[in-house]
């Protein structure tokens, strides 16, 4: 084993064992789940699939809130294949009322040769999510895209309205849809 692999081993195996010990102290994470191929973790992470797989469920499992976030990446991480496996595993796995951020990739730091992600993509990625089962399924970095807000899975309204990071409206009463009284799980203050 390499030094930069025992090291990522290392540090994963002692992520998933403090893990526990720090939940209590948490009412929320967010998780960026940088794909679902092993091989991608490898080679542009490098690190490992499954230990990010293992922290998913044991903060799912705890109670404490958790998002997940995928910056889609074009030609690495963004086939409709590995976004169904994905999901498919989110939803069987973490539940239909885990919210998924499908993120826009911008060339930067290491990966400057490969253009934006499309818009495109990413309303593929958010439809597929949502053929999976997944309740709460989010487009980043694209201001003013409808993928932005929060929709009711009980009547389709929009209970919470967002541009960016700024939230415009909020319709929720006692975390619930206004329209329907649907229970719209979250943290919400």
């Amino acid at each position: 084993m390499t030094p930069v692999a025992r090291r990522s081993w290392a540090a994963a195996v002692l992520a998933v064992l403090a893990l526990p010990a720090l939940l209590p102290l948490l009412s929320a994470v967010k998780v960026d789940l940088k794909c679902f191929s092993e091989t991608f973790y490898r080679d542009q992470v490098r690190g490992k699939l499954e230990p990010v797989l293992k922290s998913l469920q044991i903060i799912h499992q705890s109670g404490v809130w958790l998002e997940i976030v995928v910056l889609l990446v074009p030609t690495l991480n963004d086939s409709a294949a590995e976004i169904r496996e994905m999901t498919k595993w989110i939803a069987a796995t973490l539940g239909p009322d885990v919210p998924v951020h499908f993120t826009r990739f911008h060339p930067t730091y290491r990966l400057t040769d490969l253009p934006p992600t499309p818009v495109a993509t990413l309303e593929q990625a958010w439809n597929i999510a949502r053929e999976a089962g997944l309740h709460y399924v989010y487009l980043g970095n694209v201001p003013g895209h409808a993928g932005e807000n929060t929709v009711c899975p009980g009547c389709g309204g929009i209970v919470i309205r967002r541009m960016g990071f700024q939230v415009l409206q909020n319709n929720l009463e006692g975390g619930a849809c206004p329209e329907c009284h649907r229970k719209i799980p979250g943290v919400w203050g």
